[in-house]
Formats: structure tokens, sequence, C-alpha cells
């Protein structure tokens, strides 16, 4: 007779109608731990200020997964008052470059960091603890798990650990006070060492901590003695129908395109080459899927290679994963900065098992790069690098001319969303 399974509740801001990358994680995680003897319970906001929704992600929502919901208040929900715009840009992440901010933005921006300490979530602490406190009594939860950011999150599972007997699992799908835009939020000293303090209470009370980079693991093991566990993103087996090839030879970036991850050695090498290979104007395409700042559009203008773009803004998941499958070359661009060395873009995974290459560019020693590379999936290069990635645009131009541009993976189901589950899972097992 087979056990009951193992229950666990799940705390989690980003769930479908939400879009972008913060909701695949924990959607996947719920979508296969049934399959290893876990119940997974997932409580969210009912009522949530989402800068970006795909309701065609709600068709994901495992059958087998208990969904409960308690009301937010947001502070963005009166700011988009005055602009709706510039609030879910924000919201959103994507922070104007500081010279060119309003001073709307510049208002945002400090309130968000001085006053909503951690977060503009954190009204959502309390309530949730009180709603969840009775709830996990009444069900004999004896585990949860915490995923941020937001990393008010975290605060609603440091204080049900304090008031129960509990095994708490903290994930960080991003770090904390080392996140690239925590310079941008006008911190003053007090609400900078808040932060820290909160940080330090998190990781040195959950019972194990999970993290999507090795980087971020070597920096919170300076802060805890904690067990911390590796696990990054991954790809889903995703059913979409055999695509043809973009008859333009087209370098897709899809996600959000940040102001300070405005990578001018592409835009340079592009130009040179439309210079310099005649035929190439009548084939390239730049193709730009979700948000994209104000700044990278100014830049690519400037380069004169406005004829080239092609802006499509933010498309639903399965088109967003049908355009990897059929751009010729996949862009990931991070931001230049010993901060972003830890992060690994969640659509890196998916991007792997598209078969197209890959051209990644970020800060020397980024995680990201050893996974191309040990994946075999495209070449990563330094913001000093331009003249090794024209000379790599120009090849895989070459190829594609010739009809045989493609990527041949290695090594690739370690990632898939079934294999990282059953990592979680064991781990999971393994504490209780």
């Amino acid at each position: 007779m087979k056990s009951e399974s193992k229950k666990i509740l799940i705390i989690t801001y980003y769930w479908p109608p939400a879009g972008g990358p913060g909701v695949q994680r924990w959607l996947k995680f719920v979508k296969y731990l049934p399959d290893f003897d876990i119940q997974p319970i997932v409580y969210i906001p009912e009522n949530p200020t989402y800068p970006i929704v795909d309701v065609k992600l709600e068709k994901e929502v495992s059958e087998k997964a208990i969904i409960l919901k308690h009301k937010i208040f947001e502070p963005y929900q009166l700011a988009s008052f005055f602009s709706k715009n510039k609030t879910k840009k924000i919201s959103s992440g994507i922070i104007p470059n500081q010279k060119k901010q309003s001073f709307f933005e510049k208002t945002m921006l400090w309130v968000r960091g001085n006053l909503f300490i951690p977060d503009a979530r954190v009204f959502w602490v309390k309530p949730s603890v009180s709603y969840l406190e009775k709830y996990i009594v009444e069900n004999n939860i004896d585990t949860i798990i915490t995923s941020g950011p937001p990393h008010s999150l975290h605060l609603i599972g440091l204080s049900l650990k304090q008031k129960l007997k509990l095994t708490w699992f903290a994930d960080f799908r991003d770090p904390w006070t080392t996140i690239g835009y925590h310079k941008s939020l006008k911190l003053s000293k007090s609400a900078g060492r808040k932060h820290k303090a909160l940080e330090y209470q998190v990781l040195n009370t959950a019972d194990t901590i999970i993290v999507t980079s090795k980087t971020t693991k070597a920096e919170f093991e300076d802060i805890t003695n904690k067990p911390i566990t590796v696990i990054t993103n991954g790809y889903d087996t995703e059913k979409i129908d055999v695509l043809r090839l973009d008859t333009k030879f087209s370098l897709a970036h899809i996600g959000s395109f940040l102001s300070e991850r405005n990578p001018t050695i592409l835009w340079e090498s592009l130009t040179e080459l439309l210079n310099e290979v005649p035929e190439f104007k009548s084939h390239l395409e730049i193709k730009l899927i979700g948000e994209v700042s104000e700044e990278v559009l100014a830049t690519i203008s400037k380069f004169e290679l406005n004829p080239y773009l092609n802006k499509l803004g933010y498309v639903p998941h399965s088109e967003a994963v049908a355009h990897q499958r059929r751009s010729q070359v996949l862009l990931l661009i991070e931001i230049n900065s010993e901060e972003t060395k830890s992060i690994i873009p969640g659509k890196l995974f998916e991007y792997m098992v598209s078969n197209r290459p890959i051209i990644a560019i970020g800060p020397v020693d980024s995680d990201f790069a050893e996974i191309i590379t040990e994946t075999n999936t495209g070449v990563f290069f330094d913001y000093t690098e331009k003249l090794k990635l024209k000379n790599l645009i120009l090849k895989y131009y070459n190829q594609y001319l010739e009809g045989n541009l493609q990527s041949y993976g290695v090594g690739l189901q370690k990632y898939s969303r079934k294999n990282l589950t059953k990592e979680l899972a064991q781990l999971i097992h393994s504490k209780i």
C-alpha cells in the first residue's frame, strides 16, 4: 500500500496569470512534485499587481496542487494612479538610467528602497502569518518553502518558523542585497543596514537555503553556516510543432532588456558588419521580445540599426518558446558588474534545448558562461571581446547562408524540470 504523500506549503508571490521568468520555477516544481510523493499546497496573493500577465500559463497549473489565496495590499496599486506605465516598468525591474530619471521615478525608487523594506509586498507579511499559522496547525503541516524575490515572503517564513515547529526551506531565485538593481534604490544608510539585518536573520533561521547559482551559494556561506543547496532553473518539455527557421538572419533577445543590460560591443559589431559585408543588410533582423528600456532603444537608434529592428513586445510564454526555436541566433545579455556574476537567466535553459546557437555577453567569470561552455550550446563573451564577438557573428552568418547554422548541445538532461524537481524532492525527504 502506497504511503500518504508528504504535504509541503509553498509560499510564492508569482503564480499564473503572472507572466515573466519569476513564475516558471515554482510552477514547474509544483507540476512534478506529486511524482515524488509530495503534495504541494501553494499560497499566493488573491489580488496581486503583476507587471506582466500571461493567462495561458493558467493551463499549466497542476490539478494535484492545492491553491490557497489571501488578499494583499500593494503600494504599486496607488502609484499607478499617477503614472501607470512608469509604475509598471519599475515594478518589472526596468529602471531608467539615473541621469534620465524623472522626479516621479526618483521618488518612486526612494520610497521603494527606504520605506518598503525589503520590498513593496511587505504589507502581506502580517496577514499571511495570521492566516497560515491557523491553516498549518489545522492541517498538520510541518514543512514550508518560501520563494523570493520578493524577499518579503521570507519574512513570512521567518515569523512562522519562530511561532511553530516547522522545517523551513528558503529558496532564493535571485540574491538579496547583492542583486544588481539594489544600488539603484537610493538606500539611506539605515535602510541598507536593515536590508542586511533581515537577510542575515533569514539566512540564519531557515533550516536549509536553496539558491540557483554557485556564486550566490558562496556569497551566502559568508553570512550563514546553514546548509545551502544549488538547484538551478531549467527547461520543461514543450509541445510545439516543428517550426521553419526565420528566413532572415535573426538575432533574438527574449525577456526584459534592462538599461544596464546594453551591449555596445554587439551594436558596434553589427554596424561594422553592415558596412563591410554588402549582403548583410538584406538579411539582418534584430528581434526583441519583451520589455525593452528606452536607453537600449536609443543606443540601437544611435548606431542606425532601426531599419533592422523588429520589436515585438511581451508575448505569451508559448509564443516566446516558438520564437526561440525559429530564430537563427539567440542573445543572452547580462549586466557587466560584479553583482551579476551569480545571475543565471531562466531563459538560458529554454535557449539550450532550442537547437539554436547562443551568443552570451556578461561579466568575466559569470556562472552562466560555465553552463553554456559545458553544454556546447553557444559562446560566451565578456564586454571587452568585441573583435571575437564580431568574428563569431560573421561565422554564424556564413553558416546561415550555407543552411547549416545549428547548435549541438550535450548533457542537457540534468537541467530538465523533472530532474531538478527530483533533486528538490530528495532534499525535502532528507530533512524530514
